[in-house]
C-alpha cells in the first residue's frame, strides 16, 4: 500500500500532537507511558518527535487516556488556529 504524500499542514499538525502528549505526559517516564497505553515505545517516541504526524486513531485515544485527555481537547490544541491557550495538563493534576 501506497502511502500518501503529506501536506506541510498535515505535517505541522503531527507535529503539535506530539508536543502536546509530550507536555501532558510531563515528568512521566516515556516507557511508563507507553506501557500504560499498550503501545511501543518506539511508536510514543515517533509521535511525540513528529515523525509519525499521522498516528491510528486508537493509538491516540489510548495515550490520552493514559494521560487524562479527552479527545476533544487534545484536537483542539492540534489545530491550526490554536495560537495559544492554557497549558496541556491532565485533569488531576491541574493546578488552581
Amino acid at each position: 500500500m501506497v502511502r500518501p504524500i503529506l501536506s506541510p499542514a498535515e505535517r505541522a499538525r503531527g507535529r503539535r500532537l506530539g508536543a502536546a502528549l509530550r507536555q501532558a505526559r510531563g515528568e512521566r517516564s516515556m516507557v511508563d507511558v507507553a506501557i500504560a497505553a499498550g503501545v511501543p515505545v518506539e511508536t510514543l517516541r515517533k509521535i511525540e518527535t513528529g515523525r509519525i504526524p499521522t498516528p491510528a486513531f486508537f493509538t491516540v485515544a489510548a495515550l490520552g487516556g493514559v494521560l487524562g485527555l479527552d479527545l476533544a481537547t487534545l484536537a483542539a490544541h492540534v489545530e491550526p488556529d490554536v495560537r495559544s491557550g492554557p497549558d496541556l495538563v491532565a485533569p488531576d493534576t491541574a493546578t488552581a
